[in-house]
């Protein structure tokens, strides 16, 4: 067999398959690489506070390079548009955040069907032990800072009070409040009427600032770049395997020739019928 690989078609034929499998096994290194690829800003960078209308617009996703960043807005709550979440941890105690639409000055309006003249993003306040103690948000036009996160996805819980809901979702929050909301929300970290702190972490009453830290996510390893990764391995060892596969073919051939086997004749010799 090792007379028949030597020939110089195949020869050529392994080099070729040679070059075939070190494009796959170039892919698999990139792919590997893709899956420890830094997908999201580090906290170096998440920490400098952004304006929220250079950061996202309605109607977009938020990004992961965007995700936990600290941002700042001007407007006002929307006193109508006010929702309690339930099960969220504070210091280890389960309790409720309180929820309210605020509207962004200078937002760009939607164009389209449904689309409202009002833009808002729902601002989780502060925590509270019990949904009773929920206060309602400062009066007039203010400037808000703090964490910028993604919409949580719906929950669907059956019979809650009034005025409560399951998860911190944007989906859900623009039926509940019929209005154009952005894609995600804000912990508030600073409320600010005339240079006067409004927030929950200035106030005495039941209200606790949300603590809400940046999380680094760069660790994270993407488990389908790593699957990809085996994969271009596996298809570079095919590569090499199909051109031993061919050499193994031909070597045959070239045998049953060498010792003038006809398949054909075997075949009617053992079946006389077919023949007929």
């Amino acid at each position: 067999m090792l007379k028949t690989a030597v020939k110089p078609k195949w020869i050529a034929a392994l080099v070729f398959a040679l070059a075939v499998a070190a494009v796959f096994v170039l892919l698999s290194q990139w792919q590997f690489s893709r899956s420890l690829e830094k997908d999201v800003a580090p906290p170096s960078v998440t920490e400098k506070v952004q304006p929220l209308l250079k950061t996202l617009q309605p109607g977009e996703p938020l990004l992961g390079s965007a995700e936990g960043q600290l941002i700042s807005a001007t407007g006002h709550f929307d006193t109508t548009k006010q929702v309690i979440v339930q099960s969220r941890v504070q210091g280890g105690n389960v309790g409720y955040w309180v929820v309210t639409a605020f509207v962004v000055d200078g937002a760009p309006k939607l164009s389209g069907v449904g689309a409202t003249e009002e833009v808002v993003i729902p601002v989780a306040r502060g925590w509270i032990s019990d949904p009773s103690h929920a206060q309602a948000p400062p009066a007039g036009n203010l400037t808000l800072e703090g964490r910028l996160l993604n919409s949580e996805g719906p929950i669907l819980k059956q019979n809650l009070p009034a005025g409560q809901v399951g998860a911190l979702s944007s989906a859900e929050l623009t039926n509940l409040w019929e209005t154009t909301t952005y894609a995600a929300f804000v912990v508030s970290f600073q409320e600010e009427v005339n240079g006067n702190n409004v927030g929950a972490n200035a106030t005495h009453g039941d209200l606790v600032p949300i603590t809400v830290t940046a999380t680094d996510q760069n660790n994270k390893i993407n488990w389908l770049n790593i699957f990809y990764s085996i994969e271009w391995v596996v298809f570079a060892g095919f590569a090499v395997f199909l051109w031993w596969r061919l050499v193994a073919d031909d070597y045959r051939r070239e045998q049953d020739e060498l010792f003038d086997v006809d398949h054909d004749d075997e075949d009617d010799a053992v079946n006389p019928d077919l023949g007929k």
